[in-house]
């Protein structure tokens, strides 16, 4: 007598046409309707029938794949579906994936069951299946809780985690940082910023402003306080605007166009305080929360003033660099520092939402 043992394996088949439809939260009445409208049946000879109960079998199979997929490590070690490792990272990344005007919608509002239950006015504003938005709320939700507290670089911490690739992470990323410091997001004065424009301002602040090379103890979704108590001293830059004023007119005189450079001389004083102030406040929570709205104020003065794009980027670039020629700069290297990396951020934030 002898014993056998006999192991049968079976590879996960997974469509990416159907995988598409149901993770975009089509049921597969839809699906299946979706799929013949484009000729599946003519170009496979394949009856309505068969098309629905091929469609049922991966959607079954996909359901019990969710529950992995919420956890993507577990994915990685679980033995009951085989996987190849190519086609785990597409059913990873897919899941993962979200849209830009739904995102928008959420972005920046509380993670709660309220908010998950009114989902169905982001659906109907976005045209997107309601079950497609839950999806990608409730994404957002586990990376935001899986990741807000861990030290270190959070994309790294996303990626790990998650399964994630860098590209999809660094998105993640963004809208963890600004679920943290509680953005206002959802006031007229910033609704036409997208998804896209929060991501390069908030990439650029956990670049320069944040603890992200301070060492493991820290994560890159906490704001450098020392960086912002020291902004602060800036205030003095109040004091000493009739010397910015003038260097800047005489540099901008030959760049600036007629009307940009007369209004510059005019309201100087109010541009020179809406920047200042918004530098020394920073350290206030409340003025952090308020941050894009605070430059969509910026924005809007020199809108109202007609200048162009150019003129303005000609502004902000010499604003920076001839507040750094003023002697209580120059001779504070580490204030100076800290109004670079002000500027530096700011510059691009302004920039985006100008255009």
């Amino acid at each position: 007598m002898s014993e056998v043992d006999v192991f049968i394996s079976n590879y996960t088949l997974v469509d990416p046409e159907i995988y598409q439809l149901w993770i975009d939260g089509h049921t597969a009445s839809e699906a299946v309707t979706i799929l013949n409208s484009k000729g599946l049946g003519q170009k496979t000879g394949a009856s309505l029938e068969l098309i629905a109960s091929d469609v049922l079998d991966h959607y079954r199979t996909y359901s019990l794949l969710e529950k992995l997929l919420n956890y993507p490590s577990k994915l990685q070690e679980q033995f009951i579906f085989q996987i190849d490792p190519q086609t785990r990272s597409f059913l990873i990344e897919k899941y993962y994936e979200f849209d830009d005007e739904v995102i928008r919608e959420v972005l920046g509002k509380k993670l709660s069951s309220k908010n998950r239950k009114d989902l169905d006015e982001v659906a109907e504003k976005t045209g997107k299946p309601l079950k497609s938005c839950r999806r990608q709320f409730d994404n957002v939700k586990r990376i935001f809780k899986t990741v807000e507290e861990l030290p270190g670089i959070t994309t790294d911490n996303i990626k790990n985690n998650f399964c994630l690739p860098d590209e999809l992470a660094k998105k993640y990323t963004c809208i963890v940082f600004t679920a943290c410091m509680r953005f206002e997001t959802s006031k007229k004065k910033v609704q036409q910023m997208s998804f896209n424009n929060f991501r390069i301002c908030c990439e650029a602040m956990i670049d320069n402003w944040t603890y992200h090379l301070s060492g493991t103890d820290y994560n890159d979704l906490e704001m450098d306080r020392e960086f912002l108590f020291e902004l602060r001293d800036l205030k003095i830059l109040m004091e000493k605007d009739k010397e910015h004023k003038h260097l800047l007119l005489v540099n901008l005189k030959p760049k600036l166009l007629q009307k940009s450079y007369a209004d510059l001389e005019a309201n100087f004083k109010l541009y020179t305080r809406a920047i200042l102030t918004l530098a020394t406040t920073l350290h206030r929570s409340r003025d952090m929360k308020n941050f894009f709205v605070d430059l969509s104020q910026i924005v809007e003065y020199f809108k109202q003033n007609l200048w162009t794009s150019h003129d303005f980027e000609q502004f902000l670039i010499a604003y920076g660099q001839f507040a750094g020629d003023i002697d209580i700069l120059r001779s504070n290297a580490a204030l100076k520092g800290s109004w670079e990396k002000f500027l530096k951020v700011i510059t691009k934030c302004l920039l985006i939402m100008y255009s």
